[in-house]
């Protein structure tokens, strides 16, 4: 039979998942605020991108506070799958497709709604320990609602590139 990890390790396990998953959306966050140099949505998403990497900074330090070290083979599994997610159809293939936009918003969605429940998560279990600041805590699970937020914004105005007639 299997042995069962340690707490410590699948703490371990969990926090560099987050980890790889918030380099991903660092760069898929530049990725799409490079496509967007205007200041209509530029700024928006440029302002996201530099809070997206500044939560991956965050994320850092919490490990680091409880004795977390990184896990690089987890950061090139996310690079692998974020490449492979790069060549997924979108109906152009030498440009930028508007429905590139759709799908990208989604998943970085996504990815801010999972680092909304690590936040969660890590002030449930952690809060009250001293060696992570809780109040920092919940100021990242506001900050993640509002990043959000803004992306439902700008995803829903994406998906005006679809119409129902042919």
């Amino acid at each position: 039979m299997a042995e069962v990890p340690s707490s410590h390790r699948m703490l371990t396990i969990y926090l560099n998942n987050h980890l790889a998953g918030a380099e991903a959306g660092t760069r898929r966050a530049r990725r799409i605020a490079d496509a967007h140099p205007g200041p209509d949505r530029g700024d928006a998403l440029r302002q996201l991108a530099a809070d997206i990497a500044c939560d991956t900074a965050s994320l850092r330090r919490v490990m680091r506070e409880l004795g977390v070290r990184e896990r690089r083979p987890y950061a090139w599994l996310g690079r692998a799958g974020e490449l492979a997610g790069l060549l997924k159809p979108n109906g152009a293939v030498l440009r930028r497709s508007p429905l590139t936009d759709l799908v990208e918003l989604e998943a970085l969605r996504l990815g801010v709604l999972g680092k909304r429940q690590l936040w969660a998560v890590l002030a449930d279990r952690f809060g009250a320990d001293s060696r992570v600041d809780r109040s920092r805590l919940d100021e990242l699970a506001e900050r993640a609602d509002r990043q959000a937020h803004l992306l439902e914004e700008l995803r829903l105005r994406a998906a005006g590139v679809l119409t129902t007639r042919p």
